[in-house]
């Protein structure tokens, strides 16, 4: 739970892997429906979360297609868009809405998932933060446009409180220098995001960091980063990069959600 989203009107949750029903690779509370998991499964562990964020009402969850870009949905309405199936998902990795019992669910599996609001205006907002999305253009990415989204539908920046959940770490976020390159070409400031790795022209990446110099640049009011990395397995989150150096042939993904309640 993130501090500065604690209020009445308010639910949210980053949530790991545990107290679901999927088995093997996906055990247990893998709620991505791009996962070869059982699409059974799937959807039980996702009710899960909706009854976490309110057991005494009806909650939606809600997610995308993720596709590492600046796309951001607006919903209006408990009946649009982003159901479990893989079909029903739209393209984009941001929603926000400012209606009631709609919960935002961001999948991760490293990646930043990024929870916001402005409790006084009621505008909520949750976003995919992987690099590429973060880093965007020179005028911005998922970040910048997830504000300006919420801004339409009447927060106001210096109000709004963004909170970025689990994901990996620096020390374990090891790139090349071509990735680094592609951030220096924004501007030299962003060196500090990156230390030297014990290997050649190898580099380790601070997410997290750059996901809250992003937020903060862009005028957020309150910014918080959980400090929990998805790495190691003992952490109990999915990790894609520990997937991959197992050589396992799939991988879940956590889900952190946002909703109003009234």
């Amino acid at each position: 739970m993130a501090q500065n989203l604690s209020a009445a009107s308010i639910a949210h949750g980053f949530f790991g892997r545990e107290g679901g029903v999927s088995t093997g690779l996906y055990e247990s509370l893998n709620c991505g429906p791009g996962s070869s998991d059982a699409a059974e499964a799937v959807a039980e562990n996702r009710r899960r979360i909706a009854t976490a964020l309110d057991s005494k009402n009806a909650v939606r969850l809600v997610s995308l297609s993720q596709i590492h870009s600046a796309i951001v949905h607006t919903l209006s309405a408990r009946g649009q868009h982003g159901g479990a199936a893989k079909d029903q998902r739209p393209e984009g990795d941001a929603m926000v809405t400012a209606t009631p019992g709609l919960a935002l669910g961001i999948l991760t599996a490293d990646c930043a998932p990024v929870l916001l609001a402005d409790p006084k205006a009621m505008v909520i907002g949750a976003a995919h933060a992987g690099w590429k999305g973060a880093l965007g253009t020179v005028e911005g990415g998922v970040l910048e446009a997830t504000l300006d989204a919420m801004e339409k539908l009447g927060a106001l920046r210096d109000r709004i409180c963004a909170s970025i959940g689990p994901c990996i770490s620096q020390s374990n976020y090891e790139v090349g220098w071509e990735f680094r390159d592609r951030f220096l070409e924004q501007g030299l400031k962003h060196r500090r995001f990156f230390t030297p790795s014990d290997r050649e022209g190898h580099y380790r990446f601070d997410l997290a960091g750059y996901a809250a110099h992003r937020l903060t640049a862009a005028g957020v009011g309150s910014v918080e980063m959980l400090g929990v990395c998805t790495y190691p397995s003992e952490n109990g989150f999915f990790s894609f990069r520990r997937t991959t150096h197992a050589a396992e042939p799939d991988y879940g993904r956590q889900i952190s959600a946002i909703m109003l309640t009234e």
